[in-house]
């Protein structure tokens, strides 16, 4: 499986807008993306414009075409000017 973790820092005033679009595009991604397994949405209870996700894809192409969706391309130019840092790592899950 393919992972992908994501860490945001949002700009303090734009942090419910920020959750709000972003809780829209994990639910479009489930919903719509057949190769998009778990899209887990976290805040930090003592600072809500501090946001991680953990993204589980069947592989490589499915993350890319996640990418290519309209309903991410349309979140994350809206998002832009409200992250002030974003740091993406690309995992491989371990099967146990």
């Amino acid at each position: 499986m393919y992972v992908i973790t994501v860490e945001f820092h949002i700009r303090p005033a734009m942090a419910a807008a920020f959750r709000e679009a972003m809780l829209e595009n994990a639910a479009a991604s489930l919903k719509f993306e057949p190769g998009c397994n778990h899209f887990d949405v976290c805040f930090d209870p003592q600072d809500p414009a501090h946001c991680f996700l953990y993204e589980l894809y069947d592989d490589e192409a499915a993350f890319k075409a996640h990418l290519a969706t309209d309903h991410f391309k349309a979140f994350d130019g809206h998002v832009a000017p409200m992250i002030e840092q974003k740091n993406v790592t690309v995992w491989e899950r371990a099967e146990v």
